[in-house]
């Protein structure tokens, strides 16, 4: 086997272009008809906001013509100031398959409704009066080129920006009707200017104490909820169900127990947020136990039950289930019980989330076994999803491995529920012990695209079950509840024991889940994670797998040195490579939830200095244009795991060596909005190599890249372990 390396060296950064003057599209055209019914929207939704009487600026919402890309979105419209963006407060899908589009919410003053309205026709005026009634890509370049005469009225680079934000936008209108929920709700409240959301609804006749309000989502009961629709219908950006039933099952004790267990040492401690942990088991020595439920309501053994299973497997997994030792040895369990389990606020389990992750900081895994019999909603994350995004945004040392929540046994849902659409969070789905993806699966993708589950591991199924500990016995069960903490134990080994990065760790398990063979599959996510550690790290010895850590400080991002081994002229490889970042999140922009995109390149040098991606990305190269729908679909623009690769086949070839004699990575990074958050992130990336030969190259690949400047590291297994232990050694020094 092969180690895993780390490379060390520089990268280099540049600033992206300026973008030129507004064009329409080839052979497309905007009509003055178009112009006017635009404005007669505009006229319309005016009107009706004089009629509300309200105290706050009106919203409006945008429907594309399809997904539409950044840099495609209105900017003149909506926006005297040219920043239509930055007055977005939500964006949603409609419609089904190829006529899915955006519906992007905009709050302006109404002084800027009046100014597009007479924007809008002023640009009406002049494509009937120069254009004859349309204007069309040649018309504009003309343009831009020449401008306008003088009396046309306006100036020639916001006509051109108002023509092309027209080809984009179908209509405009008012979101008038909001959802049905006749239960407790959690809900989120456009953000119209107000700075404090509570004081804002207590203005509008709902008062409610500080423990139902969490940044801009209340909880409301049914009547309240009513109330506010009834009046302010416009108002509720998302609303979902507070009530949630949790997929966990109920546990038939089988026999008794009779395992054993040394004391624990210094072992990595692995944070379990679930149902309370009964201290009768075994291994009640490697928990420290927080029961969170409050006294009045109690808890009884059968509450203990979920929570104490998920953590026998974190605890002792390989000795209770032989056939699926890790390698990864035994961990100690920082347990909070938080739910006794059936019917439970999603709300109340945001909060204490919060305050536990924000309490604990030196716990850097959590597993969460808990999820919602209720399906994911299409156009926003859950509460409870977003809540673990924005603290693995914020603290960025942490990682969640979310259970991917099972079927019930009416079999009614389709898609996951939360938190496993969590973006950030490592969300796992379950196979048997045969390797098929579970019967009690449920799939993805989370709004409409990010790929959730990201993996699968064991979980058990009808024709075996998980072995499992509780209470005093033992028990047999199967769920998502019981993969995620397999991949819980890796994640803790690679970050803790191994020193390695989140986001390498989170890379490492995800590429070595695709393998050679990978096929998308919205149950199995990228596939399933090898059942031990050293298949996650090490390779087979006709491979070279290394990774690269960095961060973004520009829009470009790029290293072209890498010096892979040639034979006879020719690279003999397959390769592949993943890539994996924590970016900030706002669940208040809908569907355009993640704030800042890496665009990964990988592959050879040509003699021009180019890079030749693996998967033939050219986004970004002069001259090169593609949809914001296939980039999504080629590229997973806006995904925050980015994985491409080659199958190893029969008919795979050599590929042609370049005079360069290099390889290289890019990475293009994009914001959402004009602030760059995503400006110092972190990024990981896993790189793996198979010589098509069979033959191993790995220390020539270390020999030339030392050569060319890099510091290479040798990641093995054993080394790390000593030095883990060696460093959890207390020392007492003589007086």
């Amino acid at each position: 086997m092969n180690d895993l390396l780390e490379l060390k060296g520089q990268f280099q950064h540049s600033k992206a272009q300026q973008p030129g003057a507004p064009e329409l599209p080839r052979g497309q055209r905007v009509t003055a008809e178009k112009l006017r019914s635009l404005a007669a929207d505009l006229t319309r939704i005016r009107d009706y906001w004089e009629e509300q009487d309200v105290s706050f600026d009106p919203l409006v919402s945008a429907h594309y013509r399809t997904v539409v890309a950044k840099s495609n979105r209105i900017r003149r419209v909506l926006g005297s100031d040219g920043n239509a963006s930055g007055h977005i407060v939500g964006a949603r899908f409609e419609g089904e398959g190829a006529e899915t589009h955006h519906v992007i919410t905009y709050c302006v003053a109404a002084d800027v409704l009046d100014e597009s309205i007479d924007v809008l026709a002023t640009c009406a005026n002049v494509v009937d009066e120069r254009f004859a009634g349309a204007i069309d890509d040649e018309g504009l370049r003309r343009v831009n080129a020449g401008g306008l005469r003088e009396d046309a009225g306006i100036k020639k680079s916001v006509f051109a920006q108002i023509i092309r934000d027209a080809h984009y936008v179908m209509r405009f209108d008012v979101k008038t009707v909001a959802r049905e929920i006749d239960d407790w709700a959690v809900v989120s409240i456009y953000d119209v200017g107000y700075r404090d959301v509570r004081s804002f609804l207590a203005g509008l006749g709902l008062t409610l104490m500080p423990d139902r309000v969490l940044g801009n989502a209340v909880r409301l009961d049914a009547d309240e909820y009513a109330r506010l629709t009834f009046r302010y219908p416009y108002l509720v950006s998302m609303a979902v169900s507070d009530i949630s039933l949790l997929t966990q099952d109920d546990f038939d004790i089988e026999g008794p127990e009779v395992a054993s267990i040394p004391d624990p040492g210094d072992e990595p401690i692995i944070g379990v947020i679930d149902t309370p942990f009964d201290d009768r088991v075994y291994f009640a020595d490697w928990v420290e136990d927080h029961n969170l439920i409050p006294e009045e309501i109690g808890t009884e053994y059968g509450d203990m039950a979920h929570g104490t299973a998920v953590t026998s497997i974190i605890v002792d997994g390989p000795s209770i289930e032989p056939d699926l030792d890790d390698g990864c040895g035994r961990f100690r369990v920082r347990h909070f019980g938080v739910a006794k389990g059936g019917r439970s606020s999603s709300f109340g389990f945001v909060r204490q989330v919060k305050d536990i992750v924000e309490q604990n900081r030196d716990i850097k895994v959590w597993n969460i076994s808990q999820g919602s019999m209720l399906e994911i909603e299409r156009n926003s994350v859950s509460p409870e999803g977003a809540i673990l995004d924005d603290l693995q945004a914020r603290f960025d040392d942490i990682v969640f491995v979310v259970a991917g929540t099972n079927q019930t046994t009416d079999g009614n849902q389709v898609k996951i529920g939360a938190p496993a659409d969590s973006i950030n969070s490592l969300v796992v789905n379950a196979t048997g012990f045969s390797g098929r993806t579970a019967s009690y699966s449920r799939r993805g993708p989370v709004l409409d695209f990010f790929k959730k589950p990201d993996v699968c591991a064991v979980g058990g199924d009808r024709d075996r079950a998980m072995h499992l500990c509780v209470g005093t016995g033992e028990t047999f069960k199967s769920g998502t509840s019981f993969a995620a903490p397999w991949v819980a134990r890796k994640m803790a080994y690679l970050m803790q024991v191994m020193g390695l990065p989140r986001e390498v760790a989170k890379a490492l398990i995800v590429d070595s889940a695709a393998g050679w063979d990978y096929e998308a599959d919205r149950y199995r996510g990228y596939g399933q994670v090898p059942r031990r550690i050293e298949d996650v790290v090490e390779t087979q010895n006709d491979e070279i797998r290394f990774f690269l850590t960095g961060t973004v400080d520009e829009f470009l991002t790029y290293n072209y040195g890498i010096p892979v081994p040639i034979a006879k002229d020719k690279y003999p490889y397959v390769a592949r490579a993943t890539l994996c970042y924590f970016p900030n999140c706002d669940r208040r922009q809908g569907v355009d939830y993640t704030s800042t995109e890496m665009d990964l390149h990988f592959g050879r040098i040509d003699n021009r200095g180019k890079l030749k991606s693996l998967d033939n990305n050219r986004q970004g190269e002069e001259g090169y244009t593609t949809t914001e729908e296939v980039a999504r679909k080629n590229y997973r623009k806006w995904d925050n795991v980015k994985h491409i690769g080659e199958a190893f086949t029969n008919s795979i070839r050599e590929r042609k060596a370049y005079d360069t004699g290099m390889w290289g990575i890019k990475i293009r990074t994009t914001e959402r909005g004009d602030k760059k958050l995503g400006r110092g992130m972190r990024f990981g990336a896993v790189i793996t190599l198979k010589e098509i030969n069979g033959v191993n190259r790995i220390d020539d690949f270390i020999q030339r890249c030392a050569l060319r400047g890099w510091i290479v590291n040798r990641v093995d297994i054993q080394n790390r372990v000593d030095i883990y232990n060696a460093a959890e050694v207390e020392v007492d020094f003589d007086e």
